[in-house]
């Protein structure tokens, strides 16, 4: 398994450090479903969202491969309470197959309403965020005094108004991350501190990823346009001759 630029092909080059073994029992079209999800859910939840155990966390946008990988983690972690979002109802309902204990629409007016009163009141500890756009200022009044907001996507609009006065009043640490401006040395350490933390997890088939659909390479187009329709759960995958 492996992590690079944006493209398809027969045959790619990687560097090793950007690698990560197929474990036992497991194909490589099952295996590819997994490598950008675990990367990036370690990197928001463990290293820049400090997650610890006994700690709430929600992920916006759950119903995504990503947000799907950062339930399971979250309550692999210990997580005292993971919450899960999708503005979909057939996929909103199969967020507690994958580790949500509650399940919020992010267009509903009222979820941070259902956030608070199921953290008495406080907020969660952790949010992942992929939305962003519309839910910034909703992400904050969710999250608890000293909580923290790791935005890794854009799905709700790049550009929004912010509230500056709620950021300060409940002290909250806001951290942007990306891949795309990431050195080979940063990627490799993604990658090392990952694998050197969950990987037996995922040896161990502790993680679930379902995919959605498979595309032969020569049906990229098909694939994007399923991707582009927003009717997935999971991952949409590309394969060459039948995988």
């Amino acid at each position: 398994m492996a992590v690079g630029a944006a493209g398809w092909a027969e045959y790619a080059v990687a560097d090793y450090r950007r690698t990560l073994p197929v474990p036992d029992g497991m194909d490589l079209i099952q295996g590819g479903t997994f490598s950008s999800a675990f990367l990036t859910m370690h990197d928001a939840i463990v290293t820049n969202g400090r997650f610890a155990a006994g700690q709430s966390i929600l992920i916006q946008g759950a119903s995504t491969g990503v947000g799907i990988m950062g339930m399971q983690m979250g309550k692999h972690l210990g997580a005292s309470l993971v919450i899960g979002t999708s503005t979909n109802a057939e996929r909103r309902a199969r967020l507690a197959e994958f580790g949500a204990d509650l399940a919020l629409d992010s267009s509903d007016p009222g979820w941070v309403d259902q956030v608070l009163e199921a953290t008495d009141g406080k907020g969660v500890d952790l949010i992942v965020d992929q939305i962003s756009g519309y839910a910034a200022n909703q992400n904050m009044a969710a999250t608890k005094v000293h909580g923290r907001i790791i935005n890794v996507g854009r799905l709700g609009g790049e550009v929004a108004e912010f509230d500056f006065n709620m950021h300060a009043e409940r002290r909250l640490t806001y951290i942007g991350t990306t891949g795309r401006t990431r050195s080979l040395e940063e990627h490799a350490e993604v990658f090392r501190s990952a694998k050197a933390d969950l990987w037996d997890a995922m040896e161990a088939g502790v993680f679930k990823m379902p995919i959605d659909s498979t595309f032969d390479l020569s049906e990229a187009s098909a694939a994007l346009e399923r991707s582009a329709a927003n009717k997935h759960f999971g991952r949409i995958m590309l394969t060459v001759n039948g995988g």
